[in-house]
C-alpha cells in the first residue's frame, strides 16, 4: 500500500471519528493531511521505503491561536490513536521524525522548510528558500481544509516562482549545463579525464533536470528523487528522462556527446517556442544569456550569468 492511501485511512477510519467525538472544534478550523519530506508525501514510495520513518500517520495543522486554545486536547487525541493500523506500525515521533506527522502549528512547518511563516514578498526572499524545501510543502495532500493561513501559503507557493526569478533560474542553468555538458565533457574525454568527464556528465544532467522543471513550472524535488519526479513532467520530462538514463548507462564518450546535443537541441527548441529566446545557437549558454535579457527587474537582469 501506498503512503498516501495507508495516512488518508488512516485519518478517514481512526484519526476523524476520534476528533469528531473529543474536539470537533478542531476539525471545523484545521487543515489535515500528509505533506513533508517522505518518500510517501511525492508519492514514490515502495518497499523499501518502509523500512524507516514510514507508516500510518497524518499532520494536523493549526493556527497559532488554535494551537494555544486546542493544541494540547488535539495532541492527547493523536496519541491514543491505535499504534498499528492495517498491518502496519505507526510512526514514531522522536527528534528526527517529529514534525513529519501529528499536530503542528501551521506557519511553524513552513518556516521549517523555507525560513518563513508567510509567503515571499520579495525576490531576494524567494532567492533564500532551498528549492527542495518548496517541493516538500506543496506536496501531499489534503484531507480536510479549513485552515486559511495553511491553504492560504500553500496556494501561493504552487504558484511557482516570480517570473523573472524563473527567467534567472533557467538563464543560469542553461550556461551551467553548456559549460559542463556541451564544452567540458567532450574536452575531458578527449584528454583521456575518465574522472572528470563522469563529474562533467553528473553536472550536465542536474543542471538539465533543473530546467525541465523550471519549464515545467514545478519545483525540482531533493535529488533522489529528481529523475523518478521528472517522467511526470508534460513539458519534456519523459523525453528526457528516457535519454538521461542513456547517458548513465554503458554508451562510449562519442555516443554520450551525441545524447548531450540532442538533449540540448530539445531544450533550445522548447524555449524558442515558448518565446524565451530567439537565438539560433545551438550552444545553451548564448540562449541563457538569451533568457536573462527578458529580465524586467533591472537589478536580476544585471546579475552575473551563472549566479541564481
Amino acid at each position: 500500500m501506498k503512503g498516501l492511501e495507508l495516512a488518508r485511512r488512516y485519518w478517514e477510519e481512526l484519526g476523524r471519528p476520534a476528533f469528531e467525538k473529543d474536539c470537533p472544534r478542531v476539525l471545523e478550523r484545521a487543515c489535515v493531511g500528509l505533506v513533508g519530506e517522505g518518500s510517501e508525501c511525492f508519492g514514490f514510495d515502495d518497499e523499501i521505503s518502509q523500512d524507516h520513518d514510514w507508516g500510518p500517520g497524518f499532520c494536523v495543522w493549526l493556527t497559532s491561536e488554535d494551537m494555544e486554545k486546542y493544541g494540547d486536547t488535539a495532541r492527547n487525541i493523536y496519541a491514543s490513536l491505535p499504534e498499528e493500523f492495517l498491518g502496519y506500525k505507526r510512526l514514531i515521533l522522536n527528534d528526527q521524525t517529529g514534525g513529519r506527522v501529528g499536530v503542528m502549528p501551521a506557519t511553524a512547518f513552513y518556516a521549517r522548510y523555507t525560513g518563513l511563516d508567510r509567503l515571499p514578498r520579495t525576490i531576494f526572499e524567494w532567492r533564500c528558500i532551498p528549492e527542495n524545501g518548496l517541493a516538500v510543502v506543496t506536496n501531499g495532500e489534503l484531507f480536510v481544509e479549513n485552515s486559511g493561513i495553511f491553504t492560504e501559503i500553500r496556494s501561493g507557493l504552487m504558484d511557482f516562482y516570480p517570473e523573472d526569478l524563473r527567467k534567472k533560474k533557467l538563464a543560469m542553468h542553461c550556461a551551467f549545463a553548456a559549460q559542463s555538458g556541451q564544452y567540458n565533457y567532450a574536452r575531458c574525454a578527449h584528454r583521456g579525464e575518465p574522472v572528470a568527464a563522469f563529474l562533467a556528465c553528473a553536472e550536465f544532467i542536474g543542471h538539465m533536470q533543473a530546467i525541465v522543471f523550471l519549464l515545467n513550472k514545478r519545483y525540482r524535488p531533493y535529488y533522489k528523487w529528481t529523475h523518478r519526479a521528472m517522467k511526470d513532467l508534460p513539458v519534456l520530462g519523459a523525453e528526457l528522462a528516457k535519454k538521461t538514463e542513456a547517458l548513465t548507462g554503458p554508451a562510449e564518450y562519442h555516443e554520450k556527446i551525441d545524447i548531450i546535443e540532442d538533449i540540448s537541441d530539445k531544450i533550445i527548441k522548447e524555449l524558442r517556442a515558448e518565446g524565451l529566446s530567439s537565438s539560433r545557437s545551438d550552444f545553451l549558454l548564448q540562449h541563457g544569456e538569451e533568457v536573462q535579457r527578458r529580465i524586467e527587474d533591472p537589478q536580476l537582469r544585471d546579475m552575473h550569468l551563472m549566479a541564481e
